[in-house]
This record gives C-alpha cells, structure tokens and sequence, in this order.
C-alpha cells in the first residue's frame, strides 16, 4: 500500500466551498469563483492529493454576466458537481444585483475537459444547490435559505434511455 503525505490545503490558492463526486477511480472536485472570471473551476484527481485543472464550469463571456457593482460581494457561490449516467452536472448560485441575473442555475458537459453547456436557469429558491439522485433514478434539486427546498428536475435523468 502506498501511503502518502500532505499538506493543506491541497489545492493551493483560491478554492473556497469544495464539492466532489467519484466516477470510478477518477475524483472531479468543482469550487466557487464569487465574482473572479473564468468560474468555477473543475479539478481532477486519482488520489485526493495531486489535482489538476481539467475546466471551468463557465468559461466564455457569453455563458454569464457577472455582476460588478459590488465585486467582492456578488458572483458564483458554492456549486455542486455530480456525474450522472455519464453526463457531469453543476448546478451553482450567481449571487447578483436587480440588474444582472441572480439565482440557481444549472450547466452540464459530456467532456470533463472541454466546454460545458450554457446555464439552463433554475425557477428554484435558495443558495448553496445540491443534486440528488433518488434510488429510482429520479433527479432531484435542493438549496437552503431560511427554509429547505427541493424540487424534481425533468430533463436529467439518472436513466440511459432517457439521454
């Protein structure tokens, strides 16, 4: 058994609300950007020690408007990376102003390391965004604020037959 040794953090500099999934031997590790551009890194390892950036969840101009009125208090905050039936999904929070989209939105590629899709917004309440995948193959959204909310996403499926 090989043993190895570390030091936090793991991922030097600016990676705050870490999520990872596993798929198989591979650990795919996502983190918020707040209002820094590109957003929302995407980081893969085999060991949980050595990572790499393989992609950024939001990578063209275009995919979002970031807000600027405020800079270190707007921007994408705590996503969640899941890997479902092959396809990867993030699903994050951009925190904004009245002038700029706000709220939850999801995105989705099927190359780790190439272009994700461009946001499909959320009508969900809440921060801090969760999937869930129910034992019967049904998809699920959560986020907190005050209250808990989930809510069945159609279109994700943890089913093959119905990509």
């Amino acid at each position: 058994m090989t043993t190895y040794t570390y030091t936090n953090p793991i991922i030097k500099g600016f990676n705050p609300d870490p999520s990872i999934c596993r798929v198989g031997d591979d650990f795919y590790l996502a983190t918020s950007t707040f209002e820094f551009f590109p957003g929302l890194p995407v980081y893969h390892s085999k060991n949980l020690i050595d990572w790499e950036l393989v992609s950024h969840g939001l990578s063209r101009p275009e995919q979002m408007t970031l807000s600027r009125k405020i800079p270190n208090a707007f921007g994408l905050y705590a996503p969640t990376i899941r890997e479902i039936n092959g396809r990867f999904y993030m699903v994050c929070t951009n925190v904004a102003d009245d002038d700029f989209a706000q709220g939850n939105f999801l995105i989705w590629t099927d190359d780790i390391r190439g272009e994700w899709s461009d946001p499909i917004w959320l009508d969900t309440p809440g921060i801090d965004p969760s999937l869930f995948v129910d034992d019967d193959g049904t998809v699920y959204y959560s986020g907190t604020h005050k209250d808990i909310y989930v809510r069945q996403l159609g279109g994700v499926s943890h089913d093959s037959s119905n990509n």
